[in-house]
């Protein structure tokens, strides 16, 4: 099995690409779960609760894992905890760390800026997108995990991700 993550700053259109890409290859995704956890505190989020979410991703994407048929897209991964936990509170657990260095996936698809900024009261950056996106590309070239960056609009933008995952999966 293949294991793909949809990545990139807030409002680039990873859940929607994520839900598609499944759809488009008849199998299963792993939903982030940190919005529907976030959603649900009565307080301000903190560090403990990013490791927390990355902790629960993880599980998630286990379980799902187990339904997969041939392909996984994960919308979230330990890159998105590490990178949010640097951003909002300057470091990162060490328990993220050492996922993002065991937890490999065979390909990252970086969501472009691109995409209109859309409100929603858990986004946080709407004037950062091009900073963070910096981030992340920065982050998956010196780790050197295989990436490759998502540009388009809706249907464009599938089909964009499409073309990549074949051409690193030309079995698929």
């Amino acid at each position: 099995m293949k294991r793909v993550v949809i990545t990139g700053p807030e409002s680039t259109g990873k859940s929607w690409l994520t839900k598609n890409l499944a759809k488009h290859y008849d199998t299963v995704w792993v939903p982030e779960y940190a919005r529907d956890y976030i959603a649900s505190l009565k307080r301000e989020y903190t560090q403990n609760d990013i490791l927390y979410i990355a902790q629960q991703q993880l599980k998630l994407e286990q379980e799902q894992a187990q339904k997969a048929n041939g392909l996984l897209f994960c919308d979230t991964s330990m890159l998105v905890t590490k990178i949010w936990s640097d951003f909002v509170f300057g470091s990162c657990p060490d328990w993220i760390e050492q996922q993002l260095d065991n937890h490999i996936y065979d390909l990252y698809l970086l969501c472009y800026i691109d995409t209109p900024w859309e409100e929603d009261p858990l986004r946080e950056h709407p004037n950062k997108r091009k900073t963070l996106f910096s981030i992340y590309e920065n982050e998956l070239k010196q780790r050197d995990f295989p990436f490759e960056i998502i540009t388009g609009l809706d249907t464009q933008r599938l089909n964009n991700a499409v073309h990549a995952i074949e051409k690193h999966f030309p079995d698929v």
